[in-house]
């Protein structure tokens, strides 16, 4: 095997440049574990971008796919099969209101085909998306445009017209973008990229009751569509995290976690909306392909046979209790905010330090937003590995001078 070096080289001489990566090679992972080239281990509180919510390569995940791989690899969606029907009617029902699923291969893509299926359903004229600051929606064209931070933006201008940004949390500032071209409101629950931001109390409730007020008021309804990829697939233990509030959206679209680490997106819509995604608006060629549905579907029953939703909560608890009492030694922590194992520690400094000081000691996260550091890790997290993992945190953060 080659060195982590021999592999850098060979990327510096073949791969675009443009991710930022640290300067380790990953070749193996077993639950919250991951190894290098030189044989050594990392605890991993940021599994796969939050895509590995089991951890890495788990078990009947791992077989699903290895049985499907064996049977049949691809066919395209002008044919039918099982394990993409089992698939959406598993999404479907946990929903609790049912619905219909659009499949494609990550979560600007479904974001991609929700601003597509608003605007078809909105009709003629009826074409602007409300979205909010701090947002993320993904990296194709029409995700970015929604995006409501302008560093993703730089150079990239023109973006697709039709998007209107509000503070996450205003209802009165949302419903002063509605006019009579707006079609949807496009949010995520609990911002992710933005900085784990919680929604304040009767904020999703009322975006319900503003697009049911329609544009203009006593016109046709909005759509109101919930970003879910990072937030979906039990991740802060309920299978989608709108039901915290018990709010019911029109559509919802996933990815990250949905297939175990497996590449799969798709969104979930109200039969009466997801009819205007007709045929020839909208396709994925490698969207709902069979190794991704089995993936998906051993990873619903993985976290349904281990009661990984209860261990969601647990996790939250665990953590929260971890996080606060470092807190309470380290006045550069503001704030602890956390929803499952969707985790933002508030610093009142730049976080990358704190991430670089992490990696040096073998414990895996992430900055984002500048100042929080976000933890995504595994559903299957040991407590044992937690308690490893906030020691390192503590660690790292106690022996920050200012």
């Amino acid at each position: 095997m080659n060195s982590s070096q021999q592999i850098i080289e060979l990327f510096n001489r073949h791969v675009v440049p443009n991710y930022t990566r640290y300067p380790v090679c990953l070749v193996r992972g077993e639950g919250s574990y991951v190894w290098d080239a030189e044989g050594n281990r990392y605890l991993d509180f940021f599994p796969g971008w939050g895509c590995d919510l089991l951890g890495h390569c788990p078990p009947h995940v791992v077989e699903a796919v290895r049985e499907q791989v064996g049977r049949l690899i691809h066919v395209p969606n002008t044919w039918y099969t099982e394990a993409q029907g089992r698939l959406a009617e598993a999404l479907g029902e946990r929903t609790g209101w049912g619905g219909q699923c659009f499949f494609c291969n990550s979560g600007t893509e479904a974001n991609e085909a929700a601003i597509k299926l608003a605007r078809l359903y909105g009709g003629p004229g009826r074409y602007k998306i409300i979205t909010t600051f701090n947002s993320f929606h993904g990296r194709t064209m029409g995700s970015l445009s929604a995006t409501g931070q302008p560093k993703y933006h730089q150079g990239l201008e023109p973006l697709l017209p039709g998007f209107s940004y509000v503070p996450f949390g205003d209802l009165d500032a949302a419903a002063r973008a509605v006019d009579k071209e707006t079609c949807a409101i496009l949010v995520e629950p609990i911002q992710g990229e933005g900085g784990i931001n919680l929604p304040p109390a009767g904020y999703l409730e009322g975006l319900r009751d503003l697009a049911d007020r329609g544009c203009p008021p006593g016109g046709q309804l909005l759509l109101l569509i919930f970003d879910e990829v990072q937030t979906g697939m039990g991740r802060t233990g309920r299978w989608y995290a709108h039901q915290h509030w018990d709010v019911r959206p029109d559509v919802v679209t996933l990815a990250k976690a949905l297939a175990g680490g497996i590449a799969c997106g798709g969104l979930i819509a109200r039969p009466e909306v997801a009819k205007a995604l007709r045929p020839g608006t909208h396709a994925a060629t490698f969207g709902g392909n069979p190794i991704a549905c089995a993936a998906a579907l051993a990873t619903i029953e993985t976290i349904e046979a281990d009661r990984l939703l209860e261990r969601a909560v647990h996790l939250e608890n665990r953590f929260r209790e971890r996080l606060e009492a470092i807190k309470g030694r380290c006045p550069w922590i503001k704030e602890v905010r956390a929803r499952g194992v969707m985790i933002g520690i508030q610093l009142a400094v730049d976080g990358t330090p704190f991430v670089n000081a992490c990696l040096e000691r073998r414990l895996l996260v992430n900055c984002t937003h500048g100042t929080v550091l976000r933890l995504l890790p595994a559903l299957t997290l040991a407590d044992a590995e937690l308690d490893e993992g906030c020691d390192i945190l503590e660690n790292v953060l106690s022996q920050y001078k200012g």
